[in-house]
């Protein structure tokens, strides 16, 4: 590494400061910029539209204090180092910090690096290079983007629908997804099918096993389709009636292969599918093991390589190591003789990345367990299971299948019945990967050794009726393999993209699934029908590539947005006449106005949600909107409801405030201590303890 003295290294977070300073050691000033230190300003536009969209950037408020206490620690340097993060974000972010005059005048170099361990550290500050303003240029673009799109289309939505709205380029589409597929899932109309089984045993005695097969088609007329009851009925008399015999019996074998280790996206839809964790919540974890947690006599150290990335590409290394780690674990009919590779399927991927993997192996999760808390662990084990069984053997596969027909006599009908059976024979990777465990890993039992011609004995015919079923509503996982398929977003953005829906009730949870509300429905339709590119699926993916090779291309940035804004501009004036205003059906509450005794409803204002009576403004009642959590007040018996402290941080206190005082950062149980019978809250995320005793149980 430089020998030079007084050496100032920035990067975006304290807890990767902390990590990077084990390894550079005396000499290095480790330093966090928490973020941007310069943006577009909030009170303004910020976007010269006549002078090639220039940006112009100002330091946020909230950012002056870091600002002056970096510049202090550049006044005793003779060196810059700018380690962001890896990706368009992180080299804006290190651009911007390089056009602040304190920074230019100092010798700057970019390091870039994928894991915080040793040998990476090492060899990124051995390599360091310029600022890739290609990589600039496409994160600048996008935020230019995002700009115009919202700051011109959030205050039409606030005279069209309601004060407060706001408008995103790429959330907007994710809303429209939903409520398309919402549309698709109201006009579904179910038809009605009969489902029919035969239990079949073979004409040898009782002692060959029984087996169940369904009804598929007719013999030489394909599939048959059973649509009521009386059809089921005719069908199961003359299965009654019918001579069975096995028409064909195949079997073969085949085998599956492990999936790529984790992308961020498969990393959050894997963290829904298993520990039905939010995008957002797994990003935050993943972001914990990326920048370094203390793990025992190790220190401070990064557990993961760099959670956003879209290459399913893995080092060398990390291979060798992984086959290695297979052989001495589970043996060499485990390894496979060739080491797996991945291709790229992901649009717009940037291949210097790799994949989330371990940072070292033997950092078993059951090892390190009791250094982490129970969502960091789960985390770090998804991922380090899937790095594992990514190099692991093929998984192989019994597949039979039998036909069976039923002749009926008198109508000369001649039925196919069958029955599949999948029995796997050599794990592979399954013996450690959960893939598999909720698939058609093993289905139903062994058959029994049939032949073609076997006659067999009819135990019983089960009919079922059934219904075709609605497409599915989205979930986090699937919105955002909707996302990915189409091109739209990137890793850094599909978590926001979700949180930011959802915060803006565009969007609601119900039972796992993503639901459009009212709101959400309202404010789509209004973008569909005026402005149908900034909505428009295949539109937005366009600008995401557009993106990409100003990214990879040096794309001119400024033509991609002109050729935006030009038709964008022009929509935005003719919608802002013609557009009617919408009124949206208010939401009521079960609480009525202590002066007229109507429902009150929910409305929103300058400072969000409150309650008040529909009967104004002949009564103006209104009183705050609290969010009930379910737990009784340990001090009044009153309901804990959620709340936002004046610096946006929830807490939860007392509905009956301010007569009664009681609050905590806390989350709480409805269920009472069982030692004491007070209050239970969540402690560092994996831990319910007692507010007044020690009683204390993992969650």
């Amino acid at each position: 590494m430089t020998g030079k003295k007084n050496v100032l290294v920035l990067v975006e977070s304290p807890a990767k400061a902390r990590t990077l300073s084990r390894y550079l050691g005396s000499g290095y000033t480790l330093k966090a910029t928490q973020g941007h230190l310069r943006d577009l300003p909030k009170s303004k536009l910020g976007v010269d539209v006549e002078n090639d969209f220039s940006p112009q950037y100002v330091t946020p408020r909230k950012k002056s204090k870091i600002l002056t206490d970096l510049k202090k620690s550049a006044k005793n340097a003779d060196m810059l180092y700018l380690a962001t993060d890896p990706d368009r974000e992180g080299e804006a972010i290190a651009w911007h910090i390089s056009e602040i005059p304190v920074f230019k005048s100092l010798p700057h170099r970019r390091v870039v690096f994928h894991e915080i361990t040793e040998e990476a550290i090492s060899k990124a500050f051995k390599s360091p290079r310029q600022i890739n303003i290609d990589l600039v240029n496409a994160q600048q673009a996008r935020r230019i983007l995002d700009r115009l799109v919202g700051y011109n289309l959030s205050p039409l939505l606030w005279r069209k629908v309601r004060r407060g709205l706001s408008a995103g380029r790429v959330q907007s589409v994710a809303v429209r997804i939903i409520v398309d597929r919402e549309r698709e899932v109201e006009k579904f109309k179910a038809d009605e099918y009969w489902i029919l089984e035969a239990g079949l045993q073979k004409k040898d005695g009782d002692s060959s096993p029984s087996f169940r097969a369904q009804l598929v088609g007719l013999v030489g007329k394909g599939k048959l389709g059973i649509k009521n009851a009386e059809e089921a009925a005719m069908v199961e008399s003359q299965l009654n009636e019918a001579a069975f015999s096995v028409l064909k019996v195949k079997e073969k074998k085949t085998s599956r292969r492990p999936s790529p280790p984790f992308i961020t996206s498969t990393l959050q839809q894997e963290s829904w599918r298993r520990l039905r964790m939010s995008a957002k919540k797994t990003m935050v974890i993943a972001q914990q093991l990326y920048e370094g947690l203390p793990v025992g006599t190790e220190g401070t150290v990064g557990l993961i390589t760099y959670m956003r990335t879209d290459s399913t590409r893995v080092s060398r290394k990390a291979i060798t190591d992984t086959r290695e780690f297979i052989e001495s674990k589970y043996g060499k009919e485990y390894l496979p003789t060739h080491a797996h590779t991945y291709g790229q399927k992901v649009k717009g991927a940037q291949e210097a990345h790799e994949a989330i993997r371990p940072t070292g192996l033997m950092r078993l999760p059951v090892v390190i367990k009791k250094y982490l808390s129970a969502e960091q662990f789960k985390v770090y084990q998804l991922i380090w299971e899937k790095m594992i069984a990514s190099q692991m053997a093929l998984a192989t596969f019994n597949n039979t299948t039998i036909d069976v027909e039923a002749r009926h006599l008198s109508s000369k009908a001649k039925y196919i019945l069958r029955e599949t059976s999948i029995v796997n024979i050599f794990l592979g990777f399954l013996a450690l990967s959960r893939e598999g465990k909720d698939t058609e890993g093993n289905k139903k039992a062994v058959l029994p050794q049939l032949n073609e011609k076997d006659e067999l004995n009819l135990k019983e015919i089960t009919k079922e009726q059934r219904f075709t079923q609605p497409p599915p509503r989205f979930t986090e996982a699937s919105l955002i393999k909707e996302l990915e398929q189409w091109g739209i977003g990137r890793p850094s953005t599909y978590a926001p993209i979700i949180s930011t829906i959802i915060d803006r009730e565009y969007v609601a949870r119900e039972t796992g699934s993503l639901k459009p509300t009212e709101l959400g429905i309202v404010v789509n339709d209004l973008l569909v029908a005026n402005f149908p590119n900034v909505v428009d699926l295949e539109f937005t993916a366009a600008m995401e590539s557009g993106l990409d090779k100003v990214a990879e291309e040096k794309a001119d940035w400024v033509k991609l947005i002109r050729d935006f804004y030009t038709p964008f501009s022009k929509d935005l004036a003719e919608s802002a006449e013609k557009i009617e205003k919408v009124e949206l059906t208010p939401e009521e509450v079960d609480e009525t106005c202590p002066n007229c005794n109507k429902n009150l409803i929910v409305k929103t204002g300058r400072f969000g949600k409150f309650l008040a009576c529909p009967g104004y403004p002949e009564c103006k009642f209104t009183k705050s909107y609290q969010i009930k959590t379910g737990v009784k007040c340990p001090e009044c018996d009153g309901d804990i409801v959620k709340r936002k402290s004046k610096k946006n941080k929830t807490f939860y206190g007392c509905g009956n405030y301010p007569d009664c005082q009681f609050a905590t950062y806390m989350e709480p149980f409805p269920e009472p201590c069982p030692k004491c019978g007070s209050l239970m809250v969540k402690y560092r995320g994996k831990t319910k303890k007692c507010t007044k005793c020690d009683f204390k149980d993992n969650i």
